[in-house]
C-alpha cells in the first residue's frame, strides 16, 4: 500500500503592483469601515489620545525626549491596530462587527504577533533612545519645549542638527515601513510565518515606490492633523488610518490561492 501522499505546503504569499494614486482609494474604504463600525475605532483611537496626553504631560519640559517618543510611536502603532484590522475583515466578510471582536484579536492565539510588536516596540524605543541622545549631545542649548525645537533645532540655520535627525530618523523608519506595511494585517488574515509575512511586506514596498511614498506621506500627514489639534484628532486619525492600512494590504498581496488558479 503506498504511503498518504505528503500535506501541500502552503504558497508563500505574492505581493503586487498598485496604481500610484491608489492610497486615496485606502483612504475613501477605510473611511467608509470606520463610519460603518465606529465604537471600536473610537476606542482604540481615545486610548491612543489618552497615551499621548501621559507622554505631554511625563516629558512636557523635556521636548528632546517628547519628539523621539511621538515619532517612535509611528513605528508600533501597526500593532495597535490589529483589532481594527480585525473589523475590516469582517466587514468586508459582510459579518457584524463590534468591539468584542477588535479585543478578540489581541488574544494569544500564537506567538507570531507577539514576536512582530516586540521587534517594532525595540524598534522604536532605539529610535527614541537615538534621537534623544543626538539632540541633548548636540543641540546648542536645552531643548525643554516645541519652540526650543524649533528654534534651536529646526531653524538653527548655522547647524546641522536638524538634517542629521530627519535622516537618521528616515534611516529607521523606511524599512521599519517596508517590512510592517502589510506583515501585521496578513499575519492576522492567514498561517503565515513572520519571516514570511515581513518579505511580502517589503516586496509589496519594493514593487511600488512611488504609491509607497505618497502611502508614507498620507499616514504622516494625517497623524500631524491629528496630533495638531492638542491631540484630539487622533481619536478619529488612528482608526481612519488602520482601517485604510487594512485595504493597502488586500490591495498590496495576492488573495490566497490566487496563484494556483
Amino acid at each position: 500500500m503506498p504511503p498518504p501522499p505528503a500535506p501541500a505546503r502552503s504558497q508563500r504569499p505574492q505581493a503586487r503592483t498598485v496604481p500610484l494614486l491608489r492610497p486615496f482609494g485606502w483612504l475613501k474604504r477605510g473611511w467608509a469601515d470606520l463610519l460603518r463600525c465606529p465604537l471600536p475605532g473610537l476606542v482604540h483611537g481615545l486610548a491612543t489620545t489618552l497615551f499621548g496626553v501621559l507622554l505631554v504631560a511625563l516629558a512636557r519640559d523635556r521636548f528632546w525626549l517628547l519628539a523621539g517618543a511621538f515619532s517612535g510611536f509611528m513605528l508600533v502603532a501597526p500593532v495597535v491596530a490589529t483589532g481594527l484590522y480585525a473589523i475590516s475583515r469582517g466587514i468586508e466578510r459582510q459579518q457584524r462587527m463590534g468591539l468584542a471582536d477588535a479585543l478578540a484579536a489581541w488574544k494569544p492565539r500564537d506567538s507570531r504577533l507577539v514576536i512582530f510588536g516586540v521587534l517594532l516596540a525595540l524598534a522604536g524605543t532605539g529610535w527614541v533612545l537615538t534621537s534623544a541622545s543626538l539632540i541633548t549631545r548636540f543641540a546648542a542649548a536645552p531643548v525643554n519645549s516645541p519652540a526650543d525645537f524649533l528654534r534651536i533645532v529646526v531653524l538653527d540655520e548655522t547647524g546641522w542638527l536638524f538634517e542629521a535627525w530627519l535622516v537618521m530618523g528616515s534611516v529607521m523608519a523606511a524599512p521599519m515601513f517596508a517590512s510592517s506595511v502589510a506583515a501585521i494585517p496578513l499575519l492576522l488574515d492567514r498561517e503565515v510565518g513572520v519571516r514570511d509575512a515581513v518579505l511580502t511586506s517589503v516586496r509589496a514596498a519594493l514593487l511600488n515606490p512611488l504609491p509607497m511614498a505618497l502611502w508614507a506621506t498620507l499616514i504622516l500627514g494625517v497623524t500631524l492633523l491629528g496630533m495638531a489639534t492638542a491631540l484630539v484628532g487622533l481619536i478619529v486619525a488612528l482608526p481612519w488610518l488602520a482601517h485604510a492600512s487594512w485595504h493597502a494590504y488586500r490591495d498590496l498581496v495576492e488573495p490566497e490561492g490566487a496563484s494556483e488558479r
